[in-house]
């Protein structure tokens, strides 16, 4: 039975009460929120009862960050991805995904799962891509039972969520050829599908047999994160009539799986300017009935290769602020090459640090008592406390360090003419 069913039940399961204490709020709020869909939480029936946290993503509950991991055709070290999840967990990632493209996939998936202590996504489009390419077939050569036996294969794993790029229809293929954008379609999975339809002539099979994959979903009580396979792949492209119209698809899908107790995210862009932020977030919200928002960044500017974490982080604080739910990273590695575990870990805290600007001016319980605690330590110039309560413990004290002062001294940045100890004589 799936979260969602058990919620419109008036339900409270063990996972509802779990995400209730970690977000510090009643567990009817909670049960009330998933039965409308405006809370997903993300948590394979398969892996229930195996030491995984249970995650809550949604309306009122702290905005929460994705980190993806995964092998490319030409670098496929399994060793480098388990170290990569290793620090996306060490530095606070609430999700990882997946997204493997070289070596032997499900070992890698299975592997990944096994060490993953918080909710694991995949996108089951490459997986199916890749074995057909393996046969020495091309993309349009791609089975419908085929790709439905990998999504599948993968709940049955135990993956707590899939993107699924239901909303690249015909029609939609239709719009994008004739709209002029300089960078096309940039999603994998979603070019995957259009090819597949033009190609073929055919409809989206995720579309057309939308049903087939809300069986499994409910079987596995698995999230559908609706993709964005028209998200904009730069600022030029942002905000247009390809990307709007499969954001309508994505509002009638919602619909139709809530109807089935399915739980729902939907992905959004991409490369968005800051003053189009809001729009993005305001429509998705209304267009998709207030499911929760999961979106890449956005990446508010294309000329900083090597800083698209800040890039993104930028976004993603503004994008969580007007209502976003979930921020998937970005690392600097992001546009250049397959990242490392130092890249995962910058672009972990960078869009850690997004979410919790966002919270703040959200007012998620907790978020400003977490500033506050840490103002407190700041004029104490109390050190220690300081170090506990960063967001990223280990940089403050490498940085901490480099001043060899004691813990009850100021910094080597003002020294002698600390202000807050010049306050001190006369308030």
């Amino acid at each position: 039975m799936t979260q969602m069913k058990e919620a419109r039940a008036g339900k409270i399961t063990p996972e509802m009460r779990a995400v209730a204490r970690d977000e510090q709020l009643p567990s009817e709020y909670i049960r009330s929120g998933v039965a409308r869909g405006q809370i997903a939480i993300l948590k394979n029936i398969a892996r229930r009862d195996k030491g995984v946290k249970v995650i809550g993503v949604g309306r009122g509950l702290r905005t929460k960050v994705n980190a993806n991991i995964g092998t490319s055709p030409n670098q496929n070290s399994l060793s480098q991805e388990r170290r990569k999840l290793a620090a996306a967990l060490k530095a606070g990632a609430d999700a990882i995904m997946d997204l493997s493209t070289g070596g032997d996939l499900p070992h890698i998936r299975r592997t990944i799962l096994g060490e993953c202590t918080v909710p694991l996504g995949t996108v089951p489009m490459y997986e199916a891509i890749i074995n057909t390419a393996r046969q020495k077939k091309s993309v349009l050569d791609l089975r419908i039972d085929d790709l439905f036996g990998v999504i599948e294969a993968q709940a049955a794993d135990g993956v707590d969520f899939v993107t699924v790029h239901c909303g690249v229809t015909r029609k939609i293929t239709e719009i994008l050829k004739k709209k002029k954008r300089i960078m096309g379609m940039v999603s994998r999975g979603g070019t995957f599908l259009a090819e597949w339809i033009v190609g073929n002539d055919r409809e989206n099979p995720l579309y057309e047999y939308y049903d087939r994959l809300l069986d499994i979903a409910v079987k596995y009580d698995l999230v559908l994160s609706l993709g964005d396979g028209l998200r904009p792949g730069c600022g030029a492209d942002a905000s247009d009539q390809a990307q709007f119209a499969e954001l309508d698809v994505l509002g009638e899908l919602t619909r139709r799986a809530w109807k089935r107790n399915v739980q729902i995210m939907v992905e959004g862009p991409g490369h968005v300017p800051l003053n189009q932020i809001k729009e993005n977030i305001v429509r998705q919200k209304k267009v998709c009935h207030q499911a929760p928002f999961y979106v890449l960044g956005p990446l508010v500017t294309d000329v900083a290769p090597g800083y698209d974490h800040i890039t993104c982080a930028i976004g993603g604080a503004l994008a969580a602020s007007y209502g976003a739910d979930f921020l998937c990273y970005v690392t600097p590695a992001e546009h250049l090459s397959l990242p490392d575990q130092h890249d995962v870990h910058d672009g972990v805290i960078a869009s850690r640090i997004a979410a919790h600007a966002a919270d703040l001016v959200k007012d998620v319980k907790g978020a400003r008592q977490w500033d506050r605690k840490m103002s407190v330590a700041r004029k104490a110039l109390d050190w220690r406390a300081q170090g506990k309560l960063a967001l990223d413990p280990e940089k403050f004290r490498a940085v901490r360090k480099k001043s060899k002062l004691r813990n009850n001294q100021g910094c080597t940045m003002c020294g002698e003419f600390c202000a807050m100890k010049e306050m001190d004589k006369f308030i």
